[in-house]
């Protein structure tokens, strides 16, 4: 049998396939996919479950003039497929190569960089009007996925395209999936409908009334509400999407795709919002994703050895992450005292919460896609007496923002947020570096902002966050725990940082994470003769002032962090010394680039690329005592974060 995938050069090549040979085509890039993702790690359960759905999509639709919008963004490797990239689909995640995410400089295809979910509706909702003010009929489609559509950006979004007078589609791409199992009443409500009977009921009828249907005007108007009358009266009388100003089509077979085909054609121009609700299987093609999606949504590297026993899957191991030195500190903390409450945003995996809940289920809350409530929840519980942890990625955090400020920090609550994938993030790359978080959070009255250089640092963090009666927060990184900075870990406490390494010459002041390399630059430094101290900073807020004014003695300084040179711990140490009256003159901060963002690597690739390894900050060390004396400027060591007072 002749491949298939490996001609399809562009979307418009699917046209001239049979019904046959497009299935064959869903499990050839599933097939593609599983290699791939098999030595490069990625998200691959959600990937598969979307194959026959992507393809009929792009069988129907004109995709280089309709517009497709994708939340999430994980789910979009069958498209890349599609749409010119196979070729080069095996540098997925790679330095330089193919975004594991929708990408604007990959393809006129990707029409936004996507991380985040929620976001698709919303902005459809706005091309949609763009396209109408402007007269260029391009039809639009947001197809939403696990379970993204129970976002309340994407609920906001529903409620402005329920109103539209003109095509409108959003696939509702229903595998009860998000990251984790879907939480809420929003997924009980669509489960409602898988388990009714429903399910094949509605295939049945829609194959008895399309053939009625033309392809545009009011007799298909008219065929689709027939159609959709018939369902709703066998299911429920009081649709919610039917409510907010929907056509409801559905749920229908997502791996169907002569029938996902035959729908979308009939669909495709009627001049009014519709909503297809369609039922896929997460992990489909992979029995060992299907039967535990949640493991395999977005694994490390892994490799299947099939025998006659089945197959066994086995996952590139890795040491031992942040993510789980912090559940194992949560869950002992927990232990000690029953007010601890930990809350997550569909991310149980990510943040290690799948270890606390088993042992603590009435203290754990998975509250689904909605980082916002998740944030006001916390609050509440911290007002009833409990001590909530709030485990959310930094870049997912940003979009508590306001919730943090009105319900928390306004409120003296304390809440302990804990911002996993801080800094650089490897693979993964733009759309979830976590390089704002020091910025968004020291600027609130109260909020305390620090970050660990070691596990037992985590874990005596942890416990001084628990122990305060405002609120705080822990960054660590997307990243294995470092070896012990010391024999011993002096305890937390609040505004006092922790001398690692004395020197005459220089001195480093770090943030968090980079200790290690900071340790390892001044061994390489030694070599060289040159002797710097070494101090973990420990807090951006409050800022221990007697080590600023200590280091500030005319020595350099060089601050060092995994964050956005703007406005983190840098910009922090920077106005300290101002106002203790000090001189800013030998102060250079290395940190994340202000004006680029850093692309998908290994973190390890992409602290070399800021200079933050090691070797880098050796390098600026070295440049800073080589120019000792110049003039008041700005400087890039290899076009890095660099920069003098």
């Amino acid at each position: 049998m002749t491949n298939i995938l490996p001609a399809i050069r562009s979307p418009a090549d699917l046209r001239h396939l049979s019904i046959a040979q497009l299935q064959q085509l869903a499990s050839e890039a599933r097939q593609r996919i599983i290699e791939v993702v098999g030595r490069n790690g990625g998200h691959l359960a959600s990937n598969l479950g979307v194959a026959e759905l992507t393809i009929a999509l792009h069988y129907v639709f004109d995709l280089s003039h309709d517009r497709l919008l994708w939340d999430v963004g994980h789910q979009a490797y069958v498209h890349k497929l599609l749409t010119g990239r196979n070729e080069r689909f095996d540098t997925l995640r790679k330095a330089g190569g193919i975004s594991g995410f929708p990408s604007i400089h990959e393809s006129p295809y990707d029409l936004f960089d996507v991380g985040h979910a929620g976001t698709a509706i919303a902005t459809a909702v706005g091309m949609a009007r763009a396209s109408q003010i402007l007269g260029d009929n391009r039809r639009v489609v947001a197809l939403v996925g696990d379970a993204s559509i129970v976002n309340g950006v994407a609920f906001e979004g529903l409620n402005n395209a329920g109103v539209l007078k003109r095509q409108f589609l959003i696939v509702l791409n229903d595998n009860s999936m998000g990251i984790a199992p879907t939480q809420g009443g929003m997924a009980e409500y669509l489960a409602k409908f898988r388990v009714s009977g429903l399910y094949e009921e509605a295939k049945r009828r829609a194959k008895q009334y399309l053939p009625q249907i033309p392809i545009i005007g009011q007799a298909a108007f008219d065929a689709i509400d027939h159609l959709k009358e018939a369902i709703k009266a066998s299911v429920s009388p009081h649709q919610i999407f039917e409510q907010m100003g929907f056509i409801y089509v559905g749920p229908t077979d997502g791996h169907d795709i002569e029938h996902l085909i035959e729908l979308l054609q009939a669909l495709k121009d009627v001049q009014h919002p519709v909503l297809l609700h369609v039922h896929t299987e997460k992990g489909r093609g992979a029995p060992f994703a299907s039967a535990e999606p949640t493991k395999f949504h977005s694994p490390r590297p892994f490799s299947v050895e099939e025998s006659d026993c089945g197959c066994k899957v086995t996952i590139q191991s890795g040491g031992r992450s942040w993510t789980s030195a912090f559940a194992d500190a949560l869950i002992e903390a927990a232990r000690e005292d029953a007010r601890v409450f930990a809350l997550t945003a569909a991310m149980p995996d990510g943040t290690g919460l799948n270890k606390f809940q088993p042992i603590f289920p009435e203290r754990y809350l998975d509250a689904g896609i909605a980082e916002s409530a998740t944030v006001d929840m916390a609050a509440g519980m911290a007002r009833g007496g409990l001590r909530p942890v709030c485990a959310i990625y930094s870049t997912f955090l940003q979009r508590a923002f306001d919730q943090i400020f009105q319900e928390v920090v306004l409120q003296e609550l304390p809440v302990v947020f804990c911002l996993d994938r801080a800094g650089l993030v490897g693979s993964d790359g733009a759309v979830h570096h976590g390089f704002l978080d020091i910025t968004y959070l020291r600027g609130f009255p109260r909020m305390v902002v620090m970050a660990p250089g070691d596990e037992p640092e985590l874990n005596a963090a942890l416990r001084l966050a628990l122990s305060l009666d405002q609120p705080s927060a822990i960054r660590y990184p997307r990243d294995n725990v470092p070896e012990p900075l010391g024999m011993e870990c002096p305890p937390f406490e609040l505004g006092k940082s922790r001398l690692l390494q004395d020197g005459p010459d220089a001195t480093l002041l770090v943030y968090g994470a980079l200790c290690r390399q900071a340790l390892d630059a001044a061994a390489l430094l030694a070599a060289d003769g040159i002797r710097v101290s070494v101090v973990n900073a420990r807090f951006a807020k409050p800022m221990d002032r007697e080590m600023v004014a200590a280091a500030c003695d005319g020595r350099p300084v060089l601050t060092i962090e995994d964050h956005s040179i703007l406005g983190g711990f840098g910009s922090a140490v920077l106005e300290a010394v101002q106002e203790l009256g000090l001189s800013t003159a030998n102060v250079t901060r290395l940190g994340l680039p202000a004006e680029r963002f850093i692309p998908h690597a290994t973190r390890a690739g992409q602290l070399k690329d800021c200079g933050l390894d090691a070797d880098g900050i050796a390098a600026a060390v070295r440049g800073v005592l080589a120019d000792r004396g110049g003039a008041l400027r700005l400087r890039s060591v290899r076009g890095v974060g660099v920069g003098a007072a």
